[in-house]
């Protein structure tokens, strides 16, 4: 539980995520949203998918994410030969103990950047479940718990599909939002050029937050305030999916949890200690979408996973005004 003395320094730990967001908007030129979605993520406890074509700066985000804020921080170049305990560690024999020992993988740091997932075999993308849902590892038999704050940042092309293994569904269930970079505007790609052209945007890169701040806004995202008419529309745009005809696969009940806790974040972001149904319909796409599988029809008639949440989106009946039971500013939690 928050106590008063946390709740009352929430105004000073927004500043915090400002400083990364300036700092992660630095270096990704003119991808405002992409950023503020990442941080969504980030405070909602969640994994990020980046999926775009090679060369606009999936791997960057990862990175610069990563250096803006003092974690420990593991890249794991997934490759066809990777195996899985690449990923979570392995158990080696001590010749003088006469026991064995653990050797932690690369999956025991707080933030986690998956490049290329898609890479790998099934075989190695399946040791991130457990890591991903649990927050832990199980190697012999014995449990291990993995690091707070803990994020897997995972890249993909969807382009190049020579000597790639899609992620199966149970694993892109795991991602809470998926983002597509997309190419920058001609403006902000001219001032990459100036800015960055010479140098690695990297190199002068700096961390602006330590990982207790980042604990102790994710403990204060918890506290969110979610009025129950938002919460049964959170709910009924889940459920939507399940019947949709254009839908042979829905969105699960982690799904609804996911963007439970996604709204919660981008709310804190916003600066406030409740729920909008904007922030619902904002998030709809990004954390939803991902999960959904269309019917070969829908595909023929290239309808495409985030047009069918728009239709959903358009076809739920909002919450009205009066009951959703929204709270004034200050009347929740302090500081926001």
């Amino acid at each position: 539980m928050t106590t008063y003395d946390d709740r009352a320094s929430l105004a000073d730990l927004t500043s915090t995520v400002e400083r990364v967001r300036r700092s992660v908007e630095s270096v990704i030129e003119g991808k405002p949203e992409v950023v503020r979605l990442a941080l969504t993520v980030l405070l909602a406890e969640g994994h990020l998918l980046i999926e775009d074509v090679p060369g606009v700066g999936k791997t960057m985000l990862a990175k610069t994410l990563a250096k803006s804020i003092d974690c420990s921080v593991q890249r794991i170049q997934f490759t066809p030969d990777l195996l899985p305990s690449d990923i979570t560690g392995v158990s080696i024999y001590d010749q003088q103990r006469r026991e064995f020992e653990f050797k932690p993988g690369a999956i025991f740091a707080q933030i986690v950047i998956g490049d290329e997932i898609n890479r790998a075999s099934p075989k190695t993308q399946s040791a991130l479940l457990e890591s991903m849902e649990e927050r832990q590892v199980t190697i012999d038999g014995t449990t291990y718990t993995l690091p707070t704050p803990f994020m897997v940042v995972a890249t993909q092309n969807p382009v190049e599909m020579e000597g790639t293994y899609p992620l199966p569904e149970a694993q892109r269930d795991r991602f809470m939002a998926r983002v597509s970079v997309g190419y920058p505007s001609p403006e902000a790609e001219l001032q990459m050029l100036d800015v960055h052209g010479g140098v690695s945007p990297l190199d002068d890169l700096t961390s602006v937050a330590h990982s207790h701040e980042i604990v102790k806004l994710i403990e204060a995202v918890r506290e969110v305030y979610v009025a129950e008419p938002v919460r049964r529309y959170v709910v009924d745009l889940v459920s939507a999916t399940r019947t949709h005809p254009d839908l042979r696969l829905g969105a699960s009940p982690r799904a609804t949890l996911h963007l439970l806790r996604a709204v919660k974040a981008s709310a804190a972001l916003a600066g406030r200690d409740y729920v909008l149904p904007d922030d619902v319909q904002t998030l709809a796409a990004p954390v939803l979408a991902h999960r959904l599988l269309p019917t070969a029809q829908a595909q023929l008639n290239r309808r495409t996973a985030e047009q069918v949440v728009g239709d959903i989106l358009q076809r739920t009946p909002v919450p009205a005004a009066h009951a959703r039971g929204e709270m004034p500013p200050g009347a929740g939690i302090r500081g926001f």
